[in-house]
């Protein structure tokens, strides 16, 4: 039998996650300008020419998903929640975005399970995240490796003219 070729921009291509550098700045801030949107974003949209890294978003809190063929197709951004002592063992997600034209690739899926993994590694017991009650899809994807809803702040945002809930959502990291 004669399996037909796949069509090359059919093709998966490989998605590798690596830590963020410097260099990365204008790569991330070209995604972050062109996947902002009030589905996901509580801030104003991010204006050309805003640096993407300052003295509170370094780049070693973000992993990067590229490809040879793309280049980088997201970023994540994963952080203690508090500088406290008494909360060390948890990570938080603070920002998950990926490029238009990689979704539906598994890319946010691989940045998610390697912000475990890099958590696991750095001696976390949970990962925490927060997502807007209207954000569907996060949820879902969220919800399908294993995080669960632990706590709704109801109408916490104001956003393109209504009330949105903040859910928070946490899955243990221990075997």
């Amino acid at each position: 039998m004669i399996v037909p070729e796949t069509p090359r921009h059919l093709e998966r291509p490989e998605i590798r996650v690596r830590a963020a550098t410097p260099a990365d700045e204008p790569a991330l801030a070209a995604l972050d300008r062109s996947t902002w949107s009030p589905l996901h974003a509580v801030l104003p949209a991010p204006e050309a020419g805003e640096p993407f890294f300052d003295e509170r978003h370094l780049p070693a809190h973000y992993l990067v998903a590229e490809s040879e063929e793309a280049g980088v197709l997201g970023y994540l951004r994963l952080v203690p929640p508090t500088p406290m002592a008494c909360n060390a063992h948890v990570r938080q997600i603070q920002g998950l975005a990926v490029a238009e034209s990689a979704r539906g690739r598994g890319v946010a899926r691989t940045l998610l399970r390697a912000a475990m993994d890099r958590a696991r590694a750095e001696g976390a017991r949970r990962i925490t995240l927060r997502v807007l009650g209207h954000n569907a899809p996060a949820r879902a994807l969220y919800e399908s490796e294993g995080f669960a809803v632990e706590g709704v702040l109801p109408g916490e945002f104001f956003l393109a003219g209504g009330y949105v809930d903040d859910v928070l959502m946490g899955r243990s990291l221990l075997p």
